[in-house]
């Protein structure tokens, strides 16, 4: 379970130069925030941001934005990045929900959801990140020949995903239900820390990439 409650960790965030502070005053601006007009891609729920850091060393050409709703979770992201000082990778304190407040249409290349809250009961289906709910919001904010790109170990999560596709208008290019066995989708993956624990205890990793 995610740790929500830090003191002192909202203080830390208002002043770190990684957060992006307003963020919503920054929708349609982003490429002025990193100060080159280079692609952009978000993690959203990116957790402590290993997998997104990863990422960004990796590929500096291409700028990289976290999203976090946690204060406590995005602080350890605020301290692993005080370490690494990676210049492609911004961050955000928000809720999911409100995604389109915070882009302008057709503002990010691509999004990556990872391991999200499976939100079990029915009830909350449309809380989950792979939603059409939220499906919708992302293609508001996607470029048209962008991509999303989502890993679970959750079974039931992952065939949900799968069946809020069509009915929301976006097509799977490539589906794996074991990533780590599929050599073509695992060509460059980089593990998150729940990849890292659920795969070590056997679970396989669903992944798909998907488009409109």
């Amino acid at each position: 379970m995610r740790l929500r409650n830090i003191a002192g960790s909202r203080e830390v965030i208002k002043e770190s130069p990684f957060v992006v502070q307003d963020a919503e005053t920054k929708k349609g601006m982003w490429n002025h925030v990193f100060g080159n007009d280079h692609p952009i891609q978000a993690e959203i729920g990116m957790g402590k941001g290993r997998f997104l850091m990863e990422l960004a060393a990796r590929n500096p050409q291409i700028n990289y934005i976290g999203i976090e709703k946690y204060s406590s979770v995005l602080l350890r992201a605020i301290q692993k990045m005080e370490e690494l000082n990676l210049p492609n990778v911004r961050f955000i304190r928000m809720d999911a929900e409100d995604i389109t407040e915070f882009f302008a249409q057709g503002e990010l290349d691509k999004i990556y959801l990872n391991f999200s809250d499976p939100w079990p009961k029915d009830r909350h289906a449309k809380r989950r990140l792979p939603s059409r709910q939220f499906l919708e919001r992302y293609d508001k904010i996607l470029k048209r020949d962008g991509r999303l790109e989502f890993k679970t170990d959750n079974r039931d999560l992952f065939d949900f995903a799968l069946e809020e596709l069509e009915p929301a208008g976006w097509k799977a290019e490539a589906v794996t239900f074991d990533l780590h066995h599929d050599e073509k989708m695992c060509e460059g993956n980089i593990m998150t820390e729940y990849e890292e624990r659920f795969s070590s205890q056997g679970n396989p990793i669903c992944k798909y990439i998907i488009y409109r």
